[in-house]
């Protein structure tokens, strides 16, 4: 079995302190035209009851990957999000 490198970035909070996370997925949803990004802090990445957090996020059209981070406000959003996240812990749970 291949060790699969996780994904990691980097966010910072509202007092501009560095926060690590571990990227869960990312989804675009087409009807919207919008990208979601679902993320764990690295430090729960070992726990079993880990902190998810989820964003809207659009690329910047540089060379250095950077994403714009938007909170999900509208509950329809959170429940595509939700209903994606519960999809993929299914098929984890199945492997």
């Amino acid at each position: 079995m291949a060790l699969e490198e996780k994904e990691r970035i980097v966010i910072p909070d509202e007092d501009g302190e560095e926060h690590l996370f571990e990227v869960l997925f990312t989804f675009d949803v087409d009807e919207t035209n919008h990208s979601y990004i679902a993320v764990v802090p690295v430090e729960q990445t070992e726990d079993e009851e880990v902190e998810v957090y989820a964003f809207r996020y659009e690329e910047k059209n540089n060379d250095d990957n950077d994403l714009s981070l938007f909170p999900i406000e509208s509950d329809e959003e959170w429940e595509m999000v939700e209903e994606m996240l519960n999809t993929l812990a299914e098929e984890e749970n199945e492997e």
